[in-house]
């Protein structure tokens, strides 16, 4: 994908079969941090509250990610993995007909917004 300026232009910039789950994470993060400011950084919409990052996802070739503090990671390894879904250190991928949970999307964010403000 080219630079893209905005969260709606990444979006739309992704192959068709993933801007439903595109969508669905951005909303999932609005939801979870309302107060949070949308940016692009590193070619990936994210969501930033002051001067940290809080999640950000992407669509790559054959899925998509999830990238939150490694400590939100941590926190829910478990149910990332009894969801099927694979973890690095600071995200969740998953293939975009098996799309990670919504609430677990929220959950995700609000304890990366926690680790941030510790």
């Amino acid at each position: 994908m080219t630079q893209v300026a905005d969260h709606d232009a990444y979006i739309a910039a992704a192959p068709e079969a993933f801007r439903p789950v595109l969508e669905r994470l951005r909303a999932g993060l609005a939801h979870a941090l309302p107060d949070a400011e949308e940016i692009v950084a590193y070619n990936m919409p994210g969501f930033k509250i002051g001067d940290s990052v809080i999640a950000s996802y992407a669509a790559f070739s054959k899925q998509c990610g999830l990238y939150c503090l490694p400590g939100a990671i941590r926190e829910f390894a478990d149910e990332i993995a009894a969801a099927g879904l694979k973890a690095t250190k600071t995200g969740v991928t998953f293939p975009p007909h098996k799309p990670i949970p919504d609430d677990l999307v929220e959950r995700l964010a609000r304890a990366s917004r926690k680790e941030a403000a510790a």
